[in-house]
């Protein structure tokens, strides 16, 4: 996030308020302690409220808009880089004029958070000493004010991945080690009611599909740092809001490039969250799916506040596709996710610069969402690389179906069955086949909801005597998951390129993976 024209996070929903408020006398200073019982809907708008003033135009606390159902305070930053010690102030009311405009929006229903970090505040959590200071002065922020919760807005430097820390689930780097452990113990702490959301940027999320800083020592290593925080908290975690502006071009989980200005670049990338991918582009290290309701999308709310600003209608045309399926531009969204948890801008105090012209939009959007129904549809069926005659077919099942049972044939053989769940969110079924003699195989599925079938895409798979392994030559377009053989070893594309001398199997592991 960022402190001069630049954009901020987006908006969360709440409704049904049971307000928990009491006083707690600390020496000479009364501390509001207050985690609101009140419901977070099904959709959300988050907005972040500047707590400085760069020209977007003062707000008051009290003031914001009625459609924010979560306000973003910005930020709380620290002491130094390394201090873990976490500072805030109100930078236009008195202590006492926050509190109140605090319990005030939370009588409405809404959700006030502290917002940690932002373009500049670099934190840098490098020792045990650094966590126990960001756990206290956070509770102190939080306490003294009465807040909700914590938005996590680390950027810049404040997160790397040491050379070697290759699996997300397990990591090993001290920054990453300690960022996991400082906010357990926040949410351990405060308990279920208390809301923490992250707001990394693109570069250190999706990135992490093609390059990631642990396993890849061609790129920064900072690349797809937030992955294993994201991962390591992800039965804490109410919501990931990615910073979808000032992001550079990022590939989607297809290999293509998607750029900013587009709803294909916020459908694809979101997508990815939804679905989940490979880390890398390596099988390996499997990122999962992340629920429907810790997806938010973040967005700027005008040209002013940041790179990557696009209409509402395009920005809605991103949501259409990714709550009904479909397309957007030439994105193909297999599945439907009708409790995507909403959107968040950067910023409140822009949206108000602008006559409230995104949020009116977009709480419009949200109340009036219609959801979708089950019907009837068909699997999506593909196959794996063929590596010595062994391949993987997998299925597809787009969610809110009626299917009830599925069937995988090969030829006119029933190879693989099993039942379903109406309704049920999207269903990957894989079935691996192994040692397949050289010939061309035909797959496909059915889907039955008992009255009814319906029918896949047909592939043909073909193993070859060679199994494929053809030997690596330069100038030639590979694709993912062609096999090749290299100076005796054989090896897997990784992502689709041209080959070149000097990017041999061997030298460029960014590019291929050894078998």
């Amino acid at each position: 996030m960022i402190k001069s024209k630049f954009i901020k996070k987006a908006v969360s929903v709440i409704a049904m308020t049971t307000l928990m408020v009491t006083g707690v006398i600390l020496g000479n200073t009364k501390t509001v302690s207050a985690v609101t019982s009140s419901a977070i809907p099904t959709h959300v708008l988050v907005g972040y409220w500047h707590n400085f003033n760069n020209g977007s135009g003062d707000i008051k606390l009290r003031d914001v808009s009625s459609n924010f159902d979560v306000i973003n305070i910005s930020f709380g930053e620290p002491t130094t880089v390394t201090s873990g010690d976490i500072r805030f102030t109100p930078y236009n009311a008195t202590d006492s004029e926050f509190k109140s405009d605090v319990q005030y929006l939370q009588s409405k229903g809404k959700k006030v958070l502290l917002s940690i970090g932002g373009q500049n505040g670099e934190v840098q959590l490098t020792s045990t000493g650094a966590v126990t200071s960001f756990v206290n002065s956070v509770s102190t922020i939080i306490d003294r004010y009465g807040l909700d919760g914590l938005d996590v807005d680390f950027e810049g430097h404040s997160l790397h991945l040491d050379a070697g820390d290759k699996d997300f689930k397990n990591p090993t780097t001290p920054v990453i080690v300690n960022t996991i452990s400082a906010l357990k113990q926040l949410k351990a702490k405060y308990g279920t009611n208390f809301v923490l959301t992250m707001a990394p940027e693109t570069f250190f999320v999706q990135l992490g599909h093609t390059y990631y800083g642990g396993l890849n020592s061609y790129v920064d290593n900072r690349a797809g740092s937030f992955l294993p925080v994201i991962y390591g908290l992800r039965d804490s975690l109410n919501w990931v809001q990615v910073q979808y502006y000032n992001s550079g071009s990022i590939n989607d989980i297809n290999g293509k490039a998607q750029s900013m200005g587009s709803g294909e670049f916020y459908a694809s990338l979101a997508d990815m969250l939804l679905t989940g991918f490979n880390i890398n582009n390596d099988p390996n290290y499997f990122f999962p799916a992340l629920r429907q309701d810790q997806v938010v999308i973040g967005v700027p709310s005008c040209n002013s506040a940041g790179n990557g600003y696009v209409s509402n209608s395009e920005v809605q045309s991103a949501l259409d596709g990714l709550i009904y399926g479909g397309t957007v531009g030439s994105y193909k969204i297999n599945n439907k996710y009708p409790n995507l948890r909403g959107l968040m801008t950067w910023s409140i105090n822009w949206d108000k610069y602008t006559n409230y012209n995104w949020s009116n939009y977009f709480r419009n959007y949200f109340n009036n969402l219609t959801p979708p129904t089950n019907t009837l549809k068909a699997a999506t069926l593909s196959s794996s690389a063929v590596t010595s005659g062994n391949y993987t077919i997998s299925a597809v099942i787009p969610g809110y179906n009626t299917a009830t049972s599925y069937k995988i044939y090969e030829g006119t053989t029933v190879i693989t069955s099993g039942s379903l769940t109406v309704g049920q969110a999207s269903k990957t079924i894989n079935y691996n086949i192994t040692s397949k003699t050289p010939g061309t195989y035909s797959y496909k599925c059915e889907l039955s909801d008992g009255s009814k079938t319906v029918t896949s895409n047909q592939i043909s798979v073909t193993v070859s005597s060679s199994t494929n392994n053809n030997a690596w030559v330069p100038n030639h377009a590979y694709k993912v998951g062609d096999i090749v053989t290299y100076n005796g070893g054989t090896y897997m594309c990784r992502q689709a390129h041209t080959s070149l001398l000097g990017w041999e199997p061997s030298s460029v592991p960014a590019l291929w993976l050894q078998q």
